[in-house]
């Protein structure tokens, strides 16, 4: 008898060319997407409160790493990004939900059509992930915790 082998969930890059997906187009998902966020009324105080002004060049820089890595492969990012978030206590569902969202429009912005699914698809994985990450240091219940849903951010009137 044989013991099933679970494995991953395949990544929403196993099976992807990612066309529209390099360095420069990381780097202006990074930079429009953290213009963004500094400006959000929910997320913008948590990351000011986390980045102070005068350490953003390399926040954006770490980001760029960060995302070039997982997307390219490129290993440039050498880091560990669950900690910082677990030191946030206010960290809810409606801040992940806002991230998601401001950062699933800026791939449409930036990439093709099917590369901003795909690269979105993997920022709500690591949403999840992190969102059960805070959930069990917190000591909560995980069993019911599902991924979010993304919705389009709702543009605010002048």
């Amino acid at each position: 008898m044989s013991i099933p082998v679970r494995t991953a969930a395949p990544s929403p890059l196993d099976d992807a060319r990612l066309d529209s997906v390099n360095e420069d187009s990381i780097r202006r998902l990074v930079h429009q997407f953290y213009a963004q966020v500094q400006r959000d009324d929910l997320i913008g105080p948590i990351f000011g409160r986390k980045i102070e002004s005068e350490r953003w060049p390399q926040h954006l820089e770490k980001m760029c790493a960060f995302w070039s890595s997982l997307l390219l492969k490129t290993r440039r990012y050498d880091g560990r990004p669950l900690p910082p978030h677990l030191q946030i206590p206010e960290l809810s569902d409606a801040h992940f939900q806002r991230w998601l969202s401001l950062f699933r429009a800026t791939t449409k912005n930036v990439f093709n059509a099917g590369d901003a699914a795909a690269v979105s698809a993997i920022a709500a994985k690591i949403a999840h992930s992190f969102r059960l990450s805070i959930a069990l240091q917190r000591g909560e219940d995980t069993t019911k915790l599902m991924p979010l849903l993304v919705s389009e951010p709702v543009e605010k009137k002048s």
